[in-house]
This record gives structure tokens, C-alpha cells and sequence, in this order.
């Protein structure tokens, strides 16, 4: 084959395969550039599943940590549960044993409500309707349930306290005197201490004593009158204390008579 027409063939194949050649690199380049969006896009889902991980996982930390915090608390509870019934325990039997002592008590104080209204009628008689109003309002309250042991036992040291002041004072009253098979009338009366019970008409002619052992009024001499209305003037505080020279009888006394 003559030269010319060898190097015409070979240009004519190198101009035949120049579009074919162009053809595969855009190819290529396209390939590549679908791979490397594929790849961008996968390293986008890793980070967003990374984001994910890492939020999950603090939010794992942050159930432990409050799992841990109630745990703690329940534990709490649960002490606090065993104090509470203990507590009541201890509460349970305090009850038990005011139950056992009201029990012991109760009757004790009804007993001493009984003997200070035998001591009342077997005193002198002084203040009856307060005296006896005291007392009743004594037995009226032992059977309330709505009244603590304490409020009761309280009232009725209160009363004997009353009693005993009674030893240690004088005391003037306007108050009737009951007069056998005839109407009451009004006269002054003068206790001295539980020693002596006297009365004195408002007009001051009459004067008397309460005699214990014969349990009747009895009338005195006319000696009474002045130091009768001295001592019932000092004891309303009309006037200065000062030494009395009041009459007494004694029982040996009465019993001579």
C-alpha cells in the first residue's frame, strides 16, 4: 500500500475515535460527580445520625441520672414510712395507757367528788347554794366524754383548793336565816376560818352562832352585839383590821353544858 494512503487511514481512524473518546470522560466526569453527591449525602445522613446518637445518649444519661435521683427519693419514702409507723406505734400506746389510767383515775376522782360532798354537809353551813352549786357542777362533768381527764381532775382540785381557803379567811354575807315553823329572814353572817359561823339581824338586836354538834342556829348574849359588828365591818373592809374579841364556843364546852 503506498504511503500516502497508509497515513490517510490513520488520520481518518484518530478523527474516528475522537468522539468516542470524549463520549466515555464525560461519562466519567458524570459518574463521578454522582458519586461524590452520593457520598455527600451519605457523610450528611452520618452526621445527622451522629446529631441523633449523641442526643439519645444524653438523653440515656439524663433518664439514668433521674432513675438514680428516685431511687434516692423512694428510699426516703420508704424510711420515712417506717418513722411514720413507729411514730404511731408509740402514739397507739400512749393511748393505751391513758386508756389504763383514766381507767385507774376515773374512779378515784368520782370518789373524791363523793367525799367532798360528804365534808360540804358535814361542815358548816356557809355559801349552801355556792358550795352546792360547786359540787353539782362536779358530778355533772365526770360522765362528759366531750371534757379531757385532765380538764376534770383540774376542776376538782380547784374545788378542794376553794375548800381549803375557807380555813384561812373571815367572811361577811347578807343571807337569809331559816327560822323553824317560820319565814326565812334576812340577816348578816360572819365565818371565821371553819372555826365559827355567827349571824347578826340587819337591826343588830339579835345575834347567834351556828352550834356544830346539836347542828342548830343558837341565839348569844347581848356581849355579841359589838364585836360582832366590828368583826363583820372589818371583814367587808369598812374598816382597819384590828384584834377581835368574838365569843367561841367549843364542843367540850357545849358538852359541859
Amino acid at each position: 500500500m503506498p504511503l500516502v494512503s497508509t497515513r490517510l487511514l490513520a488520520v481518518t481512524l484518530v478523527l474516528a475515535s475522537t468522539p468516542l473518546a470524549a463520549t466515555s470522560l464525560d461519562a466519567a466526569l458524570d459518574e463521578s460527580q454522582r458519586l461524590a453527591a452520593e457520598a455527600k449525602a451519605s457523610q450528611a445522613r452520618i452526621e445527622q445520625l451522629d446529631d441523633a446518637s449523641r442526643e439519645m445518649l444524653a438523653e440515656y444519661r439524663n433518664a439514668l441520672q433521674q432513675a438514680e435521683a428516685l431511687k434516692g427519693y423512694n428510699q426516703q419514702l420508704q424510711e420515712l414510712v417506717v418513722a411514720q409507723r413507729q411514730e404511731l406505734a408509740g402514739y397507739q400506746a400512749q393511748l393505751d395507757g391513758i386508756e389504763r389510767t383514766q381507767e385507774a383515775v376515773t374512779p378515784q376522782m368520782r370518789r373524791m367528788v363523793e367525799v367532798l360532798g360528804e365534808f360540804i354537809a358535814a361542815d358548816l353551813p356557809f355559801l349552801p347554794d355556792e358550795r352546792s352549786d360547786r359540787l353539782a357542777q362536779l358530778q355533772e362533768l365526770l360522765p362528759r366524754a366531750d371534757v379531757s381527764l385532765a380538764e376534770k381532775y383540774r376542776r376538782i382540785l380547784e374545788a378542794y383548793q376553794v375548800e381549803s381557803d375557807y380555813g384561812r379567811t373571815l367572811e361577811a354575807w347578807r343571807g337569809e336565816l331559816p327560822v323553824d315553823g317560820a319565814a326565812s329572814r334576812s340577816v348578816e353572817f360572819l365565818r371565821l376560818g371553819r372555826v365559827m359561823l355567827y349571824y347578826q339581824t340587819l337591826d343588830g338586836h339579835e345575834s347567834g352562832w351556828w352550834n356544830p354538834q346539836k347542828r342548830g342556829w343558837e341565839t348569844l348574849d347581848g356581849s355579841a352585839r359589838r364585836p360582832l359588828h366590828q368583826a363583820i365591818a372589818i371583814a367587808r373592809q369598812e374598816q382597819a383590821p384590828a384584834l377581835l374579841d368574838l365569843p367561841v364556843k367549843t364542843l367540850a364546852q357545849e358538852a359541859k353544858q
